[in-house]
């Protein structure tokens, strides 16, 4: 009995030893496996984001400005302000990388206008933030890339009807935003107010100066819209000077490029664009992306006024068939 019951103990003690060492094995397997899993990750950029992207706080300009006005950062809550539109444009990095392709684009001819009507070149960052560089259509119906109401565009010169809406005209809607901009500023002599007044209207900033007995767009409380609306405008300035400094990386060929045109003089009934379209080579959908001013399939024109269209030079699009 003795015997028996010393052979069952050891038997026992020999199928503890064995389960043990079953699971440190399991174990060290478990280990190795973690291991390997992530060493794979490492060696795969698509698995290793979380290992090297990280959110960080932006470091603060030491100066910022909007056309050439100084933007007071030593004021703290102008500085957190600043700090916010930094960290929302700068994350929000999609728009910011589509913002900059289609800047390539569009910029030169933005600018080239502002230039000659003599407006700060900053103000093309308005026009980023009005409308994303794109003919953009808001609720309460301002259009384009600079974002201007039926009646506003009137006041204005421009021409709004069914059949011609030149709010989509990307040269004739920055001479309006140029002519507003430079009575703004002549009210108020200030480019920052003259460009807060293009969000919250000249009468809509001028009472809140007298309200709050301020001169200075810095020291005016305001709307959420208007609040943000400079701070927006000197982010995206600041990010789209500096995209490196942001982490934003591209070549010069992943930029859009613009698509030299030449203008075709128009003083005449056109029947049917898509026929006109296919006399320079080109289709209906062509001839209205580089025309979006033109808002019907026909031009009516019966006053015989002179139009200038864009046709865009031969080779940049695939023959029409």
């Amino acid at each position: 009995m003795k015997i028996l019951k010393n052979a069952l103990l050891i038997v026992g003690l020999i199928t503890v030893c064995g389960v043990s060492i079953h699971a440190v094995q399991r174990e060290d397997g478990a280990v190795m496996s973690r291991e390997k899993i992530k060493n794979k990750a490492t060696d795969n950029p698509l698995r290793s984001v979380a290992d090297t992207y990280k959110i960080v706080a932006l470091p603060m300009p030491d100066k910022l400005d909007f056309a050439g006005e100084p933007v007071p950062l030593e004021d703290p809550d102008v500085y957190e302000r600043m700090d916010r539109e930094l960290l929302v444009n700068t994350y929000w990095q999609s728009n910011a990388m589509l913002l900059m392709k289609r800047a390539n684009k569009y910029f030169p001819l933005v600018e080239k206008v502002l230039k000659e009507e003599g407006i700060p070149e900053d103000f093309k960052y308005l026009a980023v933030i009005e409308s994303g560089l794109t003919q953009a259509v808001s609720p309460a119906r301002a259009i384009g890339f600079w974002q201007i109401l039926e009646s506003t565009g009137k006041e204005y010169g421009l021409e709004i009807n069914d059949n011609v809406d030149e709010r989509y005209h990307i040269e004739k809607s920055t001479r309006a935003a140029s002519d507003y901009l430079k009575k703004a500023k002549a009210r108020f002599g200030s480019w920052t107010l003259a460009a807060a007044s293009y969000n919250a209207g000249q009468y809509g900033i001028d009472k809140q100066l007298e309200r709050q007995k301020v001169s200075d767009y810095y020291d005016l409380l305001l709307g959420e819209e208007t609040g943000r609306y400079i701070f927006r405008i000197l982010a995206l300035k600041e990010i789209m000077n500096n995209p490196e400094k942001y982490g934003f990386s591209f070549d010069d060929d992943d930029l859009y490029q613009p698509i030299p045109v030449n203008k075709v003089k128009v003083d005449t009934v056109v029947k049917d664009f898509p026929d006109f379209a296919e006399k320079f080579g080109i289709n209906y959908k062509i001839l209205k992306v580089h025309n979006p001013w033109l808002r019907d399939d026909h031009l009516k024109n019966a006053s015989r006024k002179t139009y200038y269209i864009d046709i865009p030079e031969e080779g940049h699009y695939p023959a029409v068939q």
